[in-house]
């Protein structure tokens, strides 16, 4: 019995002292954990605050554009037009404009979309009265018979730059505003039919058809991705096409450009209205498949006219060939495709006018780059737009980084949605 007592004591007390050794063992893995969950801090994000490749991509298109417009400009000076000149001159005002564009770039995308769809109407309105102070005499500056800049002082501005900004950001706020009536003739369509209507006569008093047409573009892209009615789509159209071959018919200078861009080695034409043309297109011939190198370009030395603003293109295709102009298109269709892209995501966040503007950017960018890659390679007649964020041209230089900085903002804001913010 003592023996029983005994060991049952001594089982008893090995039970206790194996639970308190089990507690105790529990007890520390708990703090173990524990101590383990309270060394784990929260993982950040791995989505960036912007589209740092568009940026990149930006960037690349401005650095070709700077070494271009010194290449293309550096034997204008041995013109008689340009005597006065130094070989740098063009480069470092575009220099100027760059270092502009990106400070006034930096004020855009820090201003909320908010912002910018509230002051939409009166950033069109006062676009508007530019355009109308442009053609004043004695105030608006005249170049080559058009009338297009405002001088002031050390630099020139070109309203009908600033326009297409405020075309792009009063055409969403608008198709937002009116989103109700984009059915109707009266309440939805015709308003801003005036609006484009009132714009692009201001523009062809310049004349600056291809300001217009680049406008016209942005307008009736927003109207269609808005939701206006087909019908009123389609009869915009061919009101448009028809507006647009009345005015060529209606101008004989226009007419000339039109049979030289059908026919320009004919002789007639070859020295005349398609002069650009042919020496555009002997640029591309020379260039082959990689080019003469970089600075060796025959063609401007004083042989194709404006080669640092609407031909620089065909200084690219001589002095990198094939492959670079390839480069180029990839790096444009990058930007749009991006664009539209962002303007998607705005969509799907419910973010109505951020979304259009996106996609506005992305029509403005896209429209303007065709139609001067078109005039250069001979697919369209000669119109005076620049290559964005490459050509020469300090008001369109500024406006192009203001527009990608609006644009990358957008892409922010949709960003800080999806992470759960505020904006």
């Amino acid at each position: 019995m003592d023996r029983v007592g005994t060991a049952a004591q001594t089982s008893t007390g090995g039970m206790s002292s194996s639970s308190g050794m089990g507690a105790g063992a529990a007890a520390r893995r708990g703090a173990d954990v524990g101590s383990g969950l309270n060394r784990i801090s929260p993982t950040r994000s791995t989505m960036l605050e912007y589209d740092h490749t568009l940026m990149w991509v930006v960037i690349a298109l401005l650095g070709l554009g700077l070494v271009m417009v010194y290449s293309a400009s550096i034997a204008m000076p041995d013109s008689p037009k340009y005597s006065t000149y130094t070989t740098n001159h063009f480069l470092l005002r575009h220099i100027v404009s760059i270092v502009i564009g990106l400070g006034a770039a930096v004020f855009a995308f820090r201003t909320p979309i908010n912002t910018w769809d509230k002051w939409a109407p009166r950033l069109f309105v006062v676009s508007l009265l530019m355009l109308v102070i442009v053609l004043v005499p004695h105030i608006g500056k005249g170049v080559n018979g058009a009338r297009r800049w405002i001088p002031l002082g050390i630099t020139n501005m070109q309203p009908s730059e600033i326009m297409k900004l405020a075309v792009t950001v009063y055409a969403a706020n608008y198709t937002v505003r009116k989103q109700d009536f984009m059915h109707s003739f009266s309440k939805g369509f015709l308003p801003m039919a005036f609006a484009v209507g009132a714009v692009g006569a201001l523009l062809l008093l310049e004349p600056d058809m291809g300001a217009f047409m680049v406008i016209a573009a942005i307008a009736m892209g927003l109207l269609f991705l808005g939701g206006v009615n087909a019908k009123l789509f389609g009869g915009l159209v061919l009101t448009a096409v028809g507006t647009f071959s009345l005015l060529v018919w209606a101008s004989p200078w226009r007419r000339a450009r039109i049979f030289a861009y059908l026919d320009p080695w004919e002789e007639q034409y070859a020295q005349g209205k398609a002069y650009q043309l042919t020496h555009s297109l002997i640029a591309f011939g020379r260039g082959e498949w990689f080019g003469v190198g970089l600075g060796g370009s025959v063609e401007k030395l004083n042989y194709l006219p404006e080669a640092h603003t609407d031909f620089i293109l065909a200084v690219i295709g001589e002095e990198l060939g094939f492959v670079g102009v390839m480069i180029v298109i990839l790096l444009f269709y990058w930007i749009v495709r991006r664009a539209f892209e962002i303007g998607r995501q705005a969509l799907a966040l419910d973010r109505v006018f951020a979304g259009l503007v996106a996609k506005g950017i992305g029509l403005w960018i896209g429209a303007q780059t065709f139609i001067n890659m078109g005039v250069n390679l001979g697919l369209l007649p000669t119109k005076g737009l620049t290559l964005p964020l490459v050509s020469f041209g300090g008001s369109g230089l500024v406006l192009n980084c203001v527009s990608i900085a609006l644009l990358l903002r957008v892409d922010y804001e949709n960003r800080v949605l999806m992470r759960g913010g505020q904006v």
